[in-house]
C-alpha cells in the first residue's frame, strides 16, 4: 500500500562531485546529494517527508497543521511555508524562548504567518505531548480540524519521503556511473535515515547508510529508526525484513549538544564554502560533514572510492548563529 503524495519539492535534486575538496583530502571521491535545493524557502530534507504528511492531512479533511521543534527548526520553517502555500493554518510548538529579534528559521516562521507558541526547554521536554494536545484542543475550539505532525515529520508517514528519494539516488548513481561505498547523512530525528535505510534495499542497493547524530546517542537513534520502520511496515504492509536492516549511527561528533557546535565545525563549514561554494549549517549538516571529514582523515573510508553525503539543507540555521560563526573563524581554514 502506497500513500497519497502532494508533489511540492523540485525533484530530482542534483548529485554533484566535490572534486576540489576530495583532492585536498586525498581520500575517497566525495559526492553531495543537493537536497538543499528541494525548494527555496522550504528547502531541505523535510519537504520530501511533508509531501506525504500534507497529503494525509488533506485526505482526512484537516485544515490546520500542528507541529513542533526547536526555535530554529528547519522542519517547522518548512511546515509553515508549505502550509501557507496549501492553505493550512499552521501552529508551531517550539522549544526555547527567543532572545531579541527573530532570526533565521524563526523569522521565516513569523513571515509565513504561523502561530508560534514558545516554551522553556524543561517544560517542552517534559510536557510535549500535553502541549500538542492543548494546541489541538484549542484548534478544535476555534473551528479547525487539526492534524499533528511529530518532530521532524519522523514517523511512519514521513518515512516515505526518503524511501522515494532512495530510488532517485539509485538512478543518480547509474547516471554518474558510480557504485558508492557509503552514504552519509545528519541524523536529528531519525526519519531521513529510516527512509534511506529501508528505501535503498527496496531500490536494489546494498549501500550502507551512516547517520551522524547531532543530538542523543547512537543507541537512541537505532531504537528510533527501527521503531519508525516497524510502524511503517505494519501500517503499509511493506514486504521487508526490518530486523535484518543494519542501522549505523556515529554519535562522536555531537559536540556540546543540539544546535551547539564546536569551533572545528564552523571551520568545516567555512572550508566547504570556500572550496566548493556550498553552505552547511552548525546544527545538522555542518556537524555531520565535519564527522565525515574527520573519519576520512583517520582512514575509516581508506578503501572507499566514492562516498555520498546527503545535504539536508539548513542554511537559515547558520544565519541565526552569525555571532558564533564570526567568533569561531579566524579567517584561515585548512584541511
Amino acid at each position: 500500500m502506497h500513500p497519497a503524495r502532494i508533489h511540492l519539492a523540485r525533484l530530482p535534486t542534483p548529485l554533484e562531485p566535490m572534486d576540489r575538496l576530495s583532492a585536498q583530502l586525498g581520500g575517497p571521491r566525495l559526492w553531495i546529494k543537493r537536497d538543499d535545493l528541494t525548494e527555496s524557502g522550504a528547502s531541505g530534507n523535510k519537504i520530501r517527508k511533508l509531501e506525504y504528511c500534507f497529503a494525509e492531512a488533506k485526505a482526512q479533511g484537516c485544515n490546520q497543521i500542528i507541529t513542533c521543534g526547536g526555535l530554529q527548526s528547519n522542519h517547522c520553517r518548512a511546515t509553515a511555508l508549505l502550509g501557507a502555500r496549501l492553505g493550512f493554518k499552521v501552529v508551531l510548538v517550539l522549544r526555547g524562548e527567543p532572545e531579541g529579534a527573530a532570526q533565521g528559521n524563526l523569522l521565516l516562521d513569523t513571515v509565513a504567518g504561523a502561530e508560534i507558541r514558545t516554551y522553556p526547554i524543561k517544560q517542552y521536554q517534559h510536557s510535549l505531548d500535553q502541549l500538542l494536545s492543548q494546541a489541538k484542543q484549542d484548534g478544535v475550539r476555534a473551528g479547525y480540524t487539526p492534524y499533528v505532525i511529530p518532530t521532524g515529520a519522523s514517523d511512519e508517514v514521513g518515512v516515505w519521503g526518503y524511501v522515494a528519494a532512495s530510488a532517485e539516488l539509485v538512478q543518480d548513481f547509474a547516471t554518474a556511473d558510480i557504485n558508492p561505498d557509503a552514504l552519509v547523512v545528519a541524523t536529528g530525528s531519525g526519519g531521513t535515515q529510516a527512509g534511506l535505510t529501508a528505501g535503498l534495499p527496496m531500490a536494489g542497493s546494498s549501500l550502507p547508510v551512516w547517520g551522524f547524530a547531532v543530538c542523543d546517542d547512537a543507541a537512541w537513534f537505532r531504537d528510533k529508526v527501527r521503531s519508525d520502520l516497524q510502524a511503517w511496515q505494519k501500517r503499509y504492509r511493506v514486504d521487508l525484513d526490518i530486523d535484518a536492516l543494519r542501522i549505523n549511527v556515529d554519535d562522536r561528533y555531537i559536540g556540546p549538544g543540539y544546535a551547539r557546535a564546536t569551533p572545528a565545525v564552523f571551520e568545516t563549514i567555512a572550508l566547504v564554502a570556500r572550496t566548493e561554494g556550498l553552505v552547511l549549517d552548525p546544527v545538522y549538516t555542518g556537524k555531520a560533514f565535519h564527522g565525515l571529514l574527520q573519519e576520512c582523515r583517520e582512514g575509516r573510508f581508506k578503501q572507499a572510492a566514492n562516498v555520498v553525503f546527503v545535504h539536508t539543507g539548513g542554511s537559515y540555521g547558520l544565519m541565526a548563529q552569525s555571532v558564533e560563526t564570526a567568533a569561531a573563524l579566524s579567517g584561515s581554514v585548512t584541511v
